[in-house]
């Protein structure tokens, strides 16, 4: 006779509850197994009570759930027709208070930035004056800085003033040469 494939073998490892195959050492790699004797005998006391606990307290929550949705379903059918008729007002009123509330907001969002920037620079200009000394000393260190920066402004400008005039002359002599 011919020589036919063996069938394979199969095996079946039972599951036990809380985590993989119970080895025949104990244990099942690290994970906490119960016995057979504890895992036939049902659930413990806590479990029974925690679910006799939360049984009503569940089905309450669910109860007002349903409530709370067959109000919000029943609101809405009432107030729709509401909403559509009285809407050429109430969106124009809407807006209005929207943008009255984002203007409130706004202004108030402008004042703080005012506030703290005023705040900065006086910290700093208090800095970079020094605190120490006199009232007049302190505005003659001003002045001073004043003075220090509108000369420096005014050099600046001089230079930019000369380079736009050479740029201009350098213009008009490309100009000559092109006509010629």
């Amino acid at each position: 006779m011919a020589d036919r494939p063996q069938p394979h073998q199969i095996q079946v490892h039972p599951q036990h509850p809380y985590g993989g195959v119970q080895h025949q050492y104990g244990g099942a790699g690290g994970k906490n197994v119960y016995s057979q004797q504890q895992h036939n005998r049902g659930p413990s006391t806590s479990q029974v009570l925690a679910v006799l606990t939360l049984l009503p307290v569940g089905g309450t929550l669910l109860a007002l759930a349903g409530i709370t949705l067959t109000g919000t379903i029943i609101g809405l059918a009432v107030t729709t027709p509401l909403f559509l008729i009285f809407s050429p007002v109430l969106v124009p009123a809407g807006l209005t208070i929207g943008l009255a509330v984002a203007a409130f907001l706004t202004s108030g969002a402008f004042g703080l930035t005012g506030l703290s920037s005023l705040s900065w620079f006086f910290n700093f200009f208090r800095q970079a004056t020094g605190s120490t000394g006199s009232v007049q000393e302190q505005l003659d260190r001003a002045k001073k800085r004043m003075l220090d920066v509108a000369e420096y402004t005014g050099h600046k400008t001089k230079d930019v003033g000369q380079e736009i005039q050479t740029k201009a002359q350098e213009g008009k002599r490309s100009e000559g040469v092109r006509e010629k």
